[in-house]
């Protein structure tokens, strides 16, 4: 075949979309990590930049869907963020809060055998003992993200209650999605580090107003602290691709039981930047 046969032909399946394009690369794969955890074993999703580092780590945390599906050890929505954080030269460790005790989702039901304030915080302080003793992390540069649930533990593992005497230098930031915040708020909450907040106004599965009066409530005696009110936006507005739509009409056991999410493109495109300015301070 002629030269220029050859150049026609592959023009013909790039347009047809049998051949992939030559800059297409593949999405990063996560390495399973096994981190110890007292008497107990946490199983752990990592996602880290090439080279030997030091690299910024981000410690994410899922919510109540939990991480993983029978297909999937990362679900889309949490692989979505470690490719941009990746971007950014972060390695991120997603601590499987739920798949680690022969659980899964917890979202529908009424008494969690897994809570926010106690088992997921002790995930946290695991994930982050096991990062100090690796070479390629920058110890003084582990900060925390989390979604809904492990939002909400992010709120407790903040607070300067839990001051880590013995894990110096502490965590660098945090960052919390639609945590749900009514039993913070009644505690007179407040951060040791600087602790971002981002939740949709109209979020009818956790409390905007609860969020924002636990935030105005810890200035003047509290680290940094920010909250971001999208005034369009529901819950889990960063999702990518996510129709807006009501929870309780479906039998998604990874969805909340009642409320509404949904995509806010705004929200999703503002929430990523600030995500990146918050954890670049």
């Amino acid at each position: 075949m002629r030269l220029s046969s050859i150049v026609i032909a592959f023009a013909f399946l790039a347009m047809s979309g049998l051949a992939a394009p030559l800059t297409a690369r593949a999405a990063p794969l996560p390495q399973a990590i096994e981190i110890p955890s007292g008497s107990a074993v946490l199983h752990a999703q990592l996602f880290k930049p090439e080279g030997g580092g030091p690299f910024p780590v981000v410690i994410a945390l899922h919510g109540c869907g939990g991480l993983s599906s029978r297909s999937e050890p990362v679900l889309p929505r949490y692989r979505d963020w470690a490719e941009q954080l990746l971007k950014d030269g972060k390695a991120v460790l997603f601590p499987d809060s739920y798949g680690s005790r022969e659980l899964g989702p917890q979202c529908h039901l009424r008494e969690r055998k897994i809570t926010a304030r106690r088992e997921r915080v002790s995930d946290i302080l695991a994930s982050r003992q096991w990062l100090m003793q690796q070479s390629w992390v920058a110890r003084d540069r582990i900060s925390l993200l989390g979604w809904a649930n492990g939002a909400s533990a992010l709120l407790w593992a903040v607070r300067p209650q839990l001051l880590l005497h013995r894990a110096e230098p502490d965590f660098r930031s945090a960052v919390a999605f639609y945590p749900d915040c009514r039993l913070s708020s009644r505690l007179g909450w407040s951060a040791r580090i600087p602790t971002l907040v981002l939740i949709g106004a109209n979020d009818d599965v956790s409390s905007p107003p609860a969020c924002r009066q636990m935030v105005e409530g810890a200035h003047g005696r509290s680290a940094l602290t920010r909250i971001v009110v999208y005034p369009s936006a529901y819950h889990d507005f960063d999702r990518p691709n996510l129709p807006l739509h009501a929870t309780d009409q479906n039998t998604d056991v990874a969805d909340p039981d009642k409320g509404h999410v949904g995509t806010d493109a705004d929200a999703r495109a503002d929430s990523q930047k600030r995500v990146a300015e918050w954890l670049a301070r």
